[in-house]
């Protein structure tokens, strides 16, 4: 088993991945733990948020991993899946959020099960779910 309490870290592919890890830590923010370069091309990027982490790399279509991987823009902005980050202060999270220009697809509101949040794209479309309900709590 891992030395951290995550066993499942979302991967993400983008176009310019030095510009999405800057504005995922100014907008989001995450914390940079790692990150793999050369020149314009980030082969492994490893961003936290508390306890959490997820991993990144530049976008292509030749790869074996990027042939199985497309952006946002390319099918219609939809997503076939997408990270959730329990943060500890929703309203200022939202707000960080909003003003470096993340597009809100659900408005924060108060959740019938529990917690606040909201849904977001980032600058290359990933959507996103931020709240204050932990599943690990009881």
């Amino acid at each position: 088993m891992p030395a951290s309490n995550a066993t499942i870290i979302p991967c993400l592919r983008y176009r310019e991945a030095h510009v999405a890890i800057d504005w995922l830590c100014d907008a989001f923010g995450f914390v940079r733990h790692a990150v793999y370069a050369e020149a314009d091309i980030v082969h492994h990027a490893q961003l936290t948020y508390g306890s959490g982490m997820i991993m990144l790399g530049s976008a292509d279509a030749i790869s074996e991993w990027g042939k199985h991987i497309v952006q946002p823009d390319e099918i219609g902005g939809r997503e076939t899946q997408s990270c959730c980050v329990i943060v500890a202060d929703v309203d200022a999270h939202y707000a960080r959020a909003k003003a470096a220009g993340a597009e809100i697809t659900i408005d924060i509101a108060d959740q019938d099960y529990g917690g606040r949040g909201y849904a977001c794209r980032d600058l290359k479309g990933h959507l996103w779910w931020f709240g204050s309900y932990d599943p690990w709590q009881p």
